[in-house]
């Protein structure tokens, strides 16, 4: 299973997420324009410099828009210690199944970028 990483489709997730299980690692401008509820968010340009602020959960899901740059950090933070599995699709899948998309600014429309 050379270059697999765990994986989980959104269905899968439960539908609470346990506080700090759910890592994003999108840019800047994405995360503004739209993200999980209580999703922590490092960009994956900084989660080599940033690992101590990944939480310490039991289970680590980590998801970017499509799913491609959360499985390269997936890999790289099983490589590291975590146990971490990538969220498919990513937040396109998240937001395609109904899941909530919310943006930090109280008067933007979220959506995903």
């Amino acid at each position: 299973m050379h270059g697999r990483v765990p994986a989980v489709s959104p269905e899968e997730l439960p539908e609470q997420l346990p506080e700090g299980s759910l890592l994003d690692v999108r840019e800047q401008e994405e995360w503004d324009a739209g993200h999980a509820p209580g999703a922590v968010h490092i960009p994956m340009s900084e989660i080599p410099q940033r690992l101590d602020e990944i939480p310490e959960v039991d289970q680590l899901y980590v998801i970017c828009r499509s799913g491609g740059r959360s499985s390269k950090v997936t890999a790289y933070l099983n490589a590291s210690g975590w146990d971490a599995v990538n969220v498919e699709r990513g937040m396109n899948g998240w937001s395609s199944i109904g899941r909530p998309v919310v943006a930090d600014d109280p008067e933007a429309e979220p959506y995903v970028l």
